[in-house]
């Protein structure tokens, strides 16, 4: 029944998420957190963390690490099949109307209509995540008290020289993290 259960999750993630890995964020946070709570906030903010620094897409790579996870290597090869599977369909399927119909004003508008969606499931994920890493939970609080100072901090120098520097965000990424470790393993 976990298979199943996984298999149909990443299909349904695979098949409603356009615009890639951060906008398939809030949907895989979704069915993994919230409908099947197989994993917690935390273990999903890591595992979406390590998603993210792996090769690859990160739908998928978080498919093959929920999976894993779950279900151990079978869980992983269902999860990956079920999030690759109706993106194969659908891209062949449009690749093909595309390409007949590609002149048509109704076709390029639907591409612009998707724009601001995408957008907007984007700055959702980035959003969830920037309160999860300053408060430790999905909710804002009432009041600022609970905050995570280090995290803060963190956040602030890494934005601060990614917008003054233009500097490399691998770079930025690593740099954060060896803070966090040095400054999380002082306090």
């Amino acid at each position: 029944m976990i298979y199943f259960e996984l298999l149909w999750s990443f299909f349904q993630i695979g098949l409603f998420s356009i615009g890639g890995g951060y906008a398939a964020m809030p949907l895989i946070q979704s069915q993994v957190v919230d409908v099947h709570s197989w994993l917690t906030m935390t273990q999903f903010a890591d595992i979406m963390t390590i998603a993210e620094m792996t090769p690859g897409p990160i739908a998928i790579n978080s498919a093959t690490f929920v999976g894993i996870q779950v279900a151990g290597i079978t869980g992983a090869f269902i999860a990956t099949l079920g999030c690759i599977l109706p993106s194969c369909v659908i891209v062949m399927t449009l690749a093909y109307i595309y390409y007949r119909f590609r002149g048509l004003k109704m076709v390029q508008g639907a591409l612009a209509g998707l724009r601001p969606a995408v957008v907007a499931m984007i700055a959702s994920a980035g959003i969830t995540l920037v309160i999860m890493s300053f408060y430790g939970e999905r909710v804002l609080p009432a009041d600022l008290s609970g905050v995570n100072v280090i995290s803060v901090i963190i956040f602030t120098i890494g934005f601060f020289v990614l917008r003054k520097w233009k500097v490399n965000p691998i770079y930025v990424m690593m740099g954060a993290g060896a803070a966090g470790v040095l400054l999380y393993s002082v306090v």
